[in-house]
Formats: C-alpha cells, sequence, structure tokens
C-alpha cells in the first residue's frame, strides 16, 4: 500500500481502484446480461459494457495526464458487488422478481463507481487538471444515466412482480 501524503497520491489510488473496478465490470457484465432475463434489461447492460470499455479507456487517458500507472490495485469493494451479482443471477424463481435482484446489483455497482468518480473529479480539481476532470465526467454522467435507466427498468419489472408469494395448496 502506497503512502498517501499528498492529494496527488490519493488521486492516483482512487484512480488506480476506478480502473480496477471497470476492468472487473467488462468481465462481469457479459454474465448479468447472459443471466437477465428481460429484454430492456439484457439491452441496457450491453449496452453499458460498450460504455465501461470506454470508460476503461478514458482512465488511461486521466492515468497518463497524471503520469502515473493505473495498474497495481485491486478494488475489493467491486469485486463484493460482483459477487453480490452472481449470487443474484444463481437464484431460482419468477423471471421478474430474479431481474430486479440483478437490478439491485447493478444499482450498487452503479453508486459504488459514482462515489469513486465524484471523489477522482474533486481531488483534480483540486490540483487543477481540467483535462482529467472532463474526461472523469464524461464517466461520472455515463454511470448516472445507466443508474436512471436500471431505475425505469425495475419500475416497469415491478409494476409486473407478483407482491406476495402464491398461497400453496
Amino acid at each position: 500500500m502506497a503512502d498517501k501524503n499528498s492529494v496527488m497520491d490519493l488521486l492516483a489510488d482512487e484512480i488506480k481502484d476506478l480502473y480496477s473496478a471497470e476492468k472487473q465490470l467488462t468481465k462481469a457484465i457479459p454474465k448479468m446480461a447472459k443471466g437477465a432475463n428481460d429484454s430492456a434489461l439484457k439491452q441496457a447492460l450491453t449496452a453499458h459494457l460498450k460504455e465501461t470499455h470506454e470508460q476503461v479507456a478514458r482512465l488511461e487517458q486521466v492515468a497518463e495526464i497524471l503520469a502515473i500507472k493505473p495498474t497495481g490495485k485491486k478494488c475489493v469493494g467491486m469485486e463484493g458487488c460482483i459477487s453480490e451479482g452472481a449470487e443474484a443471477l444463481a437464484e431460482e424463481g419468477d423471471e421478474n422478481i430474479l431481474d430486479l435482484g440483478v437490478i439491485g446489483a447493478g444499482t450498487r455497482v452503479e453508486h459504488y463507481e459514482m462515489a469513486g468518480y465524484m471523489t477522482a473529479i474533486s481531488l483534480a480539481q483540486k490540483l487543477g487538471k481540467n483535462e482529467a476532470v472532463a474526461l472523469l465526467k464524461t464517466s461520472l454522467a455515463e454511470e448516472e444515466a445507466a443508474d436512471r435507466k436500471l431505475r425505469s427498468i425495475a419500475a416497469g419489472l415491478l409494476k409486473a412482480a407478483p407482491a406476495q408469494q402464491a398461497a400453496k395448496a
């Protein structure tokens, strides 16, 4: 673990954490899309996978601007979020309920990423790294849009989902 004695040290750590998180998601999102039942959910996840690849490239640009390597750290927080997503995919039951579980896991992922991007933006602003700020804000806007999309899909699925388990005969 690197010493953190400056805003730059912390920003470098945040970029490495975000980079690890996004790289992990490039492997996890296809599994989520494959396991989803709802076509809109599948489509949203597939579209966000493309954005995630772009976010990885953007973080590489930010790292270049900051003269750091984006690698060297494992984001254990994202690892946990992905593990929860895998649990949701392994469940059995009503398709709408299962998809709502996948959306819940996806929403946690988006919120985790948004927190990381907001932190990195604040730190980069403090350092006057305006080009990095612009790149990070683009990714943050994509994460916010993905979150809104997931919540919209969830609202539709909730209308069709059973509120209680049917009585057993």
